[in-house]
């Protein structure tokens, strides 16, 4: 994919900012925008691997693995730019593993309007530093995705959702094998589990579960970051705030905005990330005023 042109339209100075189709936000207000080019270029199934442009919708590239037998596991709506650039792993990152896994190989435009390909289409090709994953939920302040190769996964021969009443996720996450997604609410604990049909009946009614039509809604008022030991104690720390939490992993959604133990120092993390960033847009013109965190 030639990225000539975008890489004109970013240039070399000014604040710019990249924008998708606008589903996880973007745009910076009285700043100039470029859209990351589209286009699924190739699909490897028997590598399990899809190249594309970053401005493609998520959708479409689900739409055309489907076809192969296989899924992406970004998560769904906006583009696969947009979705690398805020990194936030989807519901099923238990069985999937990190999105940060998911990309094996980027070409961007750097703050200097340089186009630079980052990683490898294979693991063992990659050398150097691992910048794919620095990319990975920068947001666009470090660079702006162009093409991307990404990993792909088989679709499961069965995919089901099971559902329990239960003031305490742990015995029912102990009791499943690999789950694929594992969710609770403080009185019902959701689990997706995939893979032979007999197998996913009876992992079920070994832990109790029953059929369920689906996940329960997400809140979408927060995100929080927290260690998976503390779920069974968000009754409390949340004040009586709903939420949705994935155990396992960590990851809890909030109806609003609530004070929970974070797993990590916000001080450390944004010095971190600003010493990145001076390296990678010194000026600061890459979507200037988004903070990573």
């Amino acid at each position: 994919m030639d990225l000539t042109t975008f890489a004109a339209e970013v240039g070399r100075d000014s604040p710019v900012c990249v924008i998708g189709l606008s589903t996880r936000g973007g745009g910076v207000p009285e700043v100039r925008w470029v859209k990351a080019p589209s286009g699924i270029e190739w699909i490897q199934a028997d590598e399990m691997t899809a190249c594309c442009g970053a401005g493609t919708a998520v959708d479409e590239l689900s739409d055309a693995l489907r076809a192969v037998g296989q899924r992406t596991v970004l998560p769904d709506g906006g583009t696969v730019g947009g979705a690398l650039a805020t990194g936030h792993s989807g519901i099923r990152r238990l069985g999937d593993g990190p999105l940060r896994d998911v990309l094996l190989q980027a070409i961007y435009v750097a703050a200097t309007g340089e186009v630079v390909k980052a990683g490898g289409p294979t693991v063992k090709n990659v050398s150097g530093f691992d910048v794919c994953r620095l990319l990975v939920g920068s947001l666009g302040t470090l660079g702006f995705l162009g093409e991307v190769i990404v990993r792909t996964r088989p679709l499961a021969q069965h995919s089901e959702w099971f559902a329990a009443e239960a003031n305490d996720p742990g015995p029912v996450f102990a009791a499943l094998y690999r789950p694929v997604s594992v969710l609770w609410d403080g009185s019902t604990v959701w689990a997706l589990l995939e893979g032979h049909p007999d197998d996913v009946a009876e992992q079920a009614s070994a832990a109790g579960l029953f059929g369920a039509t689906g996940p329960p809604p997400m809140p979408g008022g927060a995100r929080r970051l927290i260690a998976p030991s503390a779920i069974a104690s968000l009754p409390e720390s949340s004040r009586g705030a709903a939420f949705v939490a994935e155990v396992g992993i960590g990851v809890v959604h909030l109806a609003e905005s609530a004070a929970l133990p974070t797993s990590r120092s916000p001080m450390s993390s944004a010095h971190v990330q600003n010493r990145i960033k001076a390296q990678f847009d010194p000026t600061g013109r890459l979507n200037p005023g988004v903070v990573v965190g």
